[in-house]
């Protein structure tokens, strides 16, 4: 029997997660929350997690000197995962804040605009438009699904060709996932999305798996 796949989720101080790693494991998958660029480097996929803000983030990311790595690991080919704020973190820069992003995908971060009615954050369940039919993470995923989003900030990339699926949230459409080649990502958090959700990870589990395979 082929081993489990070893997922490393990135730790950099910027949220809880437990709840991740617990959703990867209840896919199949074993995970190592680490900010050790080599073990990075050696397991077969990689998480970037995130709650909080864009500057921080980044300030962490630097204190940590994790930046280069996870940019090298990212155009390695790897499969690699970005998950609320660190989706947004892998563009690059933001409207919250004055760092610059890890610039692994082109595009910036905006905040919704405020229109009558309105809430901001962005808080709740809300359904998804699937605007990339091959992505991995939508395998065998119910139409419109639902997905659990908390967020004031959303990526606007330069290239729309990335985007994976799309959110409305008022009268404004915004992007919900991006995908190119191994990297994607989602705005909302597929590890709070009950089986939908679980789903998702799951799907990110059998990509690396298909991964192994190629490299074997």
């Amino acid at each position: 029997m082929a081993s489990a796949p070893i997922i490393a989720v990135v730790d950099y101080d910027m949220g809880n997660m437990h709840s991740a790693c617990k959703g990867f494991s209840m896919a199949g998958a074993e995970t190592q929350i680490t900010g050790d660029p080599e073990v990075m480097a050696k397991a077969d996929g990689v998480v970037l997690p995130g709650v909080g803000a864009f500057d921080p983030a980044i300030q962490h990311l630097r204190d940590r000197n994790l930046i280069e790595p996870l940019k090298a690991i990212a155009a390695s080919g790897k499969p690699f995962f970005g998950i609320c704020l660190g989706m947004q973190i892998m563009f690059e820069g933001s409207s919250e804040g004055s760092e610059t992003g890890l610039g692994i995908l082109p595009g910036q971060v905006r905040r919704f605009e405020s229109e009558p009615g309105l809430t901001i954050p962005h808080m709740g369940w809300n359904q998804l438009e699937l605007t990339q039919s091959d992505c991995p993470l939508w395998q065998d995923l119910p139409a419109s699904a639902w997905m659990y989003f908390v967020h004031s900030f959303y990526v606007a990339p330069s290239d729309d060709g990335v985007i994976a699926a799309t959110v409305t949230h008022g009268s404004q459409k915004v992007t919900a996932a991006v995908g190119k080649g191994n990297v994607l990502a989602t705005q909302f958090h597929p590890e709070k999305s009950s089986d939908a959700g679980l789903k998702i990870l799951a799907n990110f589990v059998s990509y690396v798996k298909s991964q192994q395979a190629v490299a074997a």
